[in-house]
């Protein structure tokens, strides 16, 4: 049985992790912070971990990817996309109207609590409904609906997924209060072993590589861009992120669809080394974009 770590119980995480694995046995290690999950595969604990990386809103989650790059090295595994369906989540008793008791007041709502991605994902619903409430972030969404239910009579409120309104007690006050429909979140899998999975899932090679540029090299990016190119390997993600070293110096993050051993990618990246370019690979594996 294969143990996986991931955020609290109840999570987006969680029920995307479900969704991955279907009625494969696993055991989950629940863990309270990000920090956490990717510490618990670096010593041991679990063979896997489940890392949330990019929103369709709020775009890459910049320290799960940092975390990723410099403080562990292990390797993603496998990549789905999973929808971010946020709810509005609390005691459906405190916010009855006292006019009508078959409706809800969202004025009665003093704060709302929730990670501050999913926080995000809904701004335009809080403002709406809610622009008295406070707004505080959490480390996960499922923390947000523990705190509420751990604090009855505040008339707190929290966003966060039916699942962890079910595990925690509590009522969905408002559905899918997300401010886009097409809310879609970007998992990776890490860990040391590959994983196999349902062979009759449809899937997309993929390679995530790091390059870091030599300095004082200028056309450097565009010479790395072009050993790609002409090789009509396709980049579906390119993103800089600072290298921590000093500033100004940049590291770029690229997705390739292909294997790592396509011979083209072997050949591409011999290139780019070549111009004297660092390349670190993060993972080749296989990327259910469609398994949502």
């Amino acid at each position: 049985m294969k143990v996986i770590a991931l955020l609290p119980e109840g999570s987006v995480s969680h029920e995307a992790v479900l969704h991955l694995f279907g009625d494969e046995p696993i055991q989950l290690l629940h863990c309270k912070q990000i920090s956490d999950v990717f510490q618990a595969t670096a010593s041991g604990a679990s063979q896997y971990s489940v890392i949330p990386i990019e929103n369709t809103i709020e775009g890459s989650v910049s320290l799960h990817m940092d975390w990723l790059v410099h403080e562990v090295d292990i390797p993603m595994q496998v990549e789905w996309v999973y929808p971010s369906i946020q709810n509005l989540i609390g005691d459906r008793e405190e916010f009855r109207s006292d006019s009508d008791r078959g409706l809800l007041d969202y004025s009665k709502v003093t704060k709302v609590l929730s990670h501050p991605v999913a926080m995000a994902q809904c701004m335009q619903f809080l403002k709406t409904h809610m622009p008295q409430a406070e707004l505080e972030h959490v480390a996960s969404t499922s923390e947000a609906v523990k705190l509420v239910k751990e604090r009855p009579g505040e008339r707190w409120a929290a966003l966060g997924t039916a699942l962890g309104a079910k595990t925690h007690g509590l009522d969905i006050l408002a559905n899918q209060v997300t401010d886009h429909d097409n809310n879609y979140t970007r998992f990776v899998l890490i860990g040391q072993e590959p994983l196999q999975l349902n062979p009759n899932d449809s899937a997309q090679d993929k390679t995530s590589v790091l390059v870091t540029l030599p300095e004082d090299f200028p056309g450097a990016l565009h010479q790395v861009l072009s050993a790609f190119a002409w090789r009509k390997l396709n980049l579906s993600r390119i993103e800089s992120r600072p290298t921590k070293k000093r500033l100004g110096s940049y590291y770029f993050y690229m997705d390739v669809l292909s294997s790592l051993e396509s011979v083209l990618l072997q050949s591409a990246i011999g290139e780019i080394e070549a111009l004297g370019c660092q390349v670190r690979i993060l993972g080749s594996y296989p990327s259910y974009s469609n398994k949502n």
